[in-house]
């Protein structure tokens, strides 16, 4: 009757809980990594670690495939 919810469901759920958005922002992104906003920008346009989107000027980065890169960084 119901499917049971997959991991990645829930971590959308936790991650929209949290403050109802499924993205960083570069500023977020930047304090995260405790680097200027200029760098992360850099960081966001080159890497291919975790999903970016870019929409004209605007950034917003996967939240769950950045904390899952983040998590493996620091392990």
């Amino acid at each position: 009757m119901f499917a049971e919810k997959s991991s990645n469901q829930l971590m959308h759920e936790s991650s929209l809980k949290e403050n109802g958005t499924l993205t960083y922002g570069v500023p977020e992104i930047a304090e995260i990594l405790n680097i200027s906003k200029r760098t992360a920008y850099e960081f966001c346009k080159k890497t291919a670690d975790f999903k970016v989107v870019h929409i004209g000027r605007c950034v917003r980065v996967h939240k769950v495939s950045f904390d899952n890169w983040f998590a493996g960084c620091r392990s």
